[in-house]
């Protein structure tokens, strides 16, 4: 009889846990947040989401970071499908960052100035652009999370008594 194999457990529950706060966190934004930013005149949009995104900054990037980290040591220690899985689970986080800092974060910085000095007349343009990074973030961390989601049936197989 074969020696059992170590396998990722704590790892994968940190990659588990992680991304599930991470998909959740952007989630919630998508399905809450936007709605009411809609429903609420521009000026209160505006400062809310300034203010909203000062606060978010470290806390999500935190996320993102921690994230990316347990996808990438599962891919590193798993095996098989499930390394194919973490791995590309790490890909959609990083495709998470690279929204966020490429196309949010510059649109968040116009946002700072437009709540202090007035919105520019192509305003809703660019608050359209906003959401839809912001939805294809949602989408790459929701990805990331069932990709892990799914590696949780595969270790299934370690569990031999």
């Amino acid at each position: 009889m074969a020696a059992p194999t170590k396998r990722p457990r704590l790892t994968r529950a940190a990659a588990l846990l992680s991304s599930g706060l991470l998909g959740g966190c952007f989630l919630y934004g998508g399905a809450n947040v936007l709605y009411a930013f809609r429903e609420v005149p521009l000026d209160v949009r505006l400062t809310f989401h300034t203010a909203l995104m000062s606060a978010n900054s470290v806390v999500v990037q935190a996320l993102m970071a921690l994230t990316a980290a347990t996808c990438l040591l599962l891919a590193v220690r798993a095996a098989g499908v499930e390394r194919l899985l973490a791995a590309a689970a790490t890909v959609a986080t990083v495709a998470v960052f690279l929204l966020t800092r490429l196309g949010n974060v510059p649109i968040n910085q116009d946002i700072k100035v437009w709540a202090a000095t007035g919105p520019p007349t192509d305003y809703a343009e660019l608050l359209a652009r906003w959401e839809a990074f912001h939805l294809a973030r949602v989408s790459c961390a929701l990805l990331a999370f069932v990709l892990i989601v799914a590696t949780t049936g595969l270790s299934t197989k370690e569990i031999q008594p």
